[in-house]
């Protein structure tokens, strides 16, 4: 794994976002490297992320899920075109559609692991999928289609 994450190569206005968004201060500031083939992300919930006492709430799951996707389609675009991270034209992705299942009830405590592999990636789309587990205990998954942000609004 290197030292920056997926999202540290977001130019500054794309750096808000309240998943991944390492300019946003109020958001959750995912972070996803390469560990591979897969990607993988750790994120630590807070006792505000409470569904009820114990347990993770389940949109924030959804939240973490999605941000890594989209932050996995970005870098295996770059990566299937055989460009750095962050070159120009930007390859942006955001959420076409989401599936979660929730395997069991996630616990509030343990850092969530996230551990992502490419279902399909073919020409503006990226199909991710994505494990959640908290002390190795697969607790979701997620499937997250993935499509390329215009290019006419890229910068």
């Amino acid at each position: 794994m290197t030292d920056l994450a997926f999202q540290d190569y977001y130019p500054d206005d794309w750096a808000v976002c309240y998943g991944c968004g390492r300019l946003n201060e109020r958001g959750l500031h995912i972070k996803s490297y390469w560990d591979g083939d897969e990607s993988v992300c750790t994120f630590q919930p807070r006792p505000h992320h409470t569904a009820i006492p114990g347990f993770v709430y389940g949109g924030l799951i959804a939240s973490v899920i999605d941000c890594h996707a989209t932050g996995t389609a970005s870098a295996a675009a770059y990566r299937a075109a055989s460009r750095p991270l962050g070159s120009n034209p930007l390859l942006r992705f955001v959420t076409a559609a989401l599936h979660v299942d929730y395997l069991c009830p996630t616990p509030l405590g343990p850092p969530l692991e996230l551990r992502a592999t490419l279902k399909e990636i073919k020409d503006r789309k990226v199909v991710v999928l994505v494990n959640l587990f908290a002390s190795g205990e697969l607790c979701a998954h997620g499937e997250v289609v993935c499509v390329q942000w215009p290019g006419r609004a890229a910068r």
